[in-house]
């Protein structure tokens, strides 16, 4: 019997989103550790931690639900999960899109490092002056190993947020307004789709870039351009060959930008 998703993929990235989680935490209390200091917390930091957890643990299983039965239905999804979970074998596939999400990811992470060294740190300085929090974007990083782990947030939990879940609803949506002959989104649906992820990944990750600088009109711009142009190759590995390529181009990308370079 059909079942509405395949409840098999659905708990491997269920339990994949919360151990990224708990791998970003080293990383995460780093950036947070002189915000902490100040807070009156009303319960102690270890108990916090783990609510947030389970809060996050429901909410990935909405957002994995959600994506999946989305997916499903707009031609999107887990390819390679899929495959894995009837009992097929997954070498070829893991071969025929790993060069591929591993180069995409490093082109685009060094696409962005020169964006910010030659354009946006000399506009931050500029509009910022010489004060210490203008040097914290590249001064206050965490260790490598931490951003190793948080490397795996971004890979796993990320993706099932932004695309898997995102991309999938509105290419969801767009389906009603434009589809083929054949009753499939059009492409322009799926490039909407894709740049307004993108987008709104951008912004996601203004909170983070608030803890090392004032959110100021050139680094809101630098947040969501930066963010934005790396979804849109995310965005598009996962339209064109599926979650798990958009995963590991992710995760490529953060190795290079969080752990060799640490920027």
């Amino acid at each position: 019997m059909k079942t509405i998703i395949n409840w098999r993929v659905f708990l491997i990235l269920w339990i994949a989103a919360i151990l990224s989680l708990i791998a970003l935490l080293p990383y995460l209390l780093e950036l947070q550790s002189s915000t902490l200091l100040t807070l009156d917390l009303p319960i102690p930091l270890p108990a916090l931690i783990a609510l947030q957890i389970v809060q996050s643990a429901i909410l990935f299983a909405i957002m994995i639900f959600a994506g999946m039965f989305f997916a499903s239905r707009v031609g999107l999804g887990t390819p390679i999960l899929d495959s894995l979970t009837r009992g097929e074998p997954v070498t070829d596939k893991v071969r025929a899109i790993l060069p591929l999400s591993i180069m995409l990811g490093v082109i685009a992470s060094l696409l962005i490092i020169g964006l910010e060294v030659f354009i946006f740190q000399p506009a931050m300085l500029k509009e910022l002056g010489d004060s210490a929090a203008a040097l914290n974007l590249q001064n206050a990083q965490p260790a490598a190993w931490k951003g190793f782990l948080a490397s795996f947030y971004g890979g796993i939990a990320e993706e099932i947020q932004l695309r898997l879940f995102l991309m999938s609803f509105f290419v969801w949506l767009g389906w009603f307004v434009s589809k083929t002959a054949d009753g499939k989104p059009t492409n322009a649906v799926f490039w909407i789709a894709n740049i307004l992820a993108a987008v709104l990944f951008g912004l996601g990750h203004l909170p983070a870039t608030s803890l090392l600088v004032p959110l100021t009109p050139v680094v809101i711009t630098r947040a969501i351009l930066l963010n934005g142009l790396i979804g849109i190759v995310f965005g598009w590995l996962y339209w064109k060959r599926g979650i798990e390529a958009a995963m590991i181009s992710h995760f490529s990308a953060d190795i290079v930008l969080h752990v060799l370079l640490a920027i």
